[in-house]
Parts: C-alpha cells; structure tokens; sequence
C-alpha cells in the first residue's frame, strides 16, 4: 500500500479476523487495522495523516521513509576496484553501484551465481 510517499505493509490475523498493518521505513511507528480492504486502505490513509498532523503540532519534520541515500563502507581495496570498474565501463561509482543492486534485485535467487567460501 502506498500514500504520500509512506509504504504500508499488511497481515491477517486468521484468529481475530483481522488485517494489520504497519508503516515500514521508519523508526516512529505508524500502525493500521481493519477487516475489510476498504476499511484497512482508509485506516492505513487516517494513520499516515493522524502521523503528519501530530509531527506538525510538535513542530518537527515527519520522517520521510527511504530517502535513497545510503551510506556504505568497504574495505579500501574493494573501493579502489569498483572506482575503477565503474571508470572502465564509463559510470560513476554511485551509478555502478546501482546498476549492481538493481542486477541483485532483478535475478531470480536460483540464477545468481553460487557464494564461494573462503578457507
């Protein structure tokens, strides 16, 4: 589920008969219920709204949930390699990493090459 840029991820409770739901990418928690579709979709909508009113009173910015910055950290050697891997193929290093991630993310689990063990 999506609403304003907040990414809504949804359960069933089979014993209460009831959908849960919980706004992901955040460290303040936003929940929803409902027993119906209709009535999740619009408690997840008054959730994330109820959300940005109370951030408002408090007079503070609400959390925007995956930003796309990312910080990563490698060892020095490995960084050197992809600097020059993404120079070679004519990218920048933030483009090369990305294309690598999206790669990662697109092939299904039984085509990605097998992880070799060190000894």
């Amino acid at each position: 589920m999506k609403y304003k840029g907040y990414h809504g991820q949804v359960n069933y409770d089979e014993e209460a008969k009831l959908f849960h739901g919980e706004v992901v990418g955040l460290r303040d928690v936003i929940t929803f219920q409902g027993t119906s579709v209709d009535e999740l979709e619009q408690a997840f909508k008054d959730s994330v709204d109820e959300y940005l009113d109370f951030c408002k009173e408090l007079g503070r910015a609400p959390e925007k949930p995956f930003s796309g910055k990312l910080i990563l950290r490698l060892p020095p050697e490995i960084h050197e390699r992809a600097a020059y891997q993404a120079k070679s193929n004519g990218v920048s290093l933030n483009a090369w990493i990305n294309q690598g991630i999206q790669q990662q993310l697109i092939m299904p689990p039984e085509h990605k090459p097998a992880r070799r063990k060190h000894a």
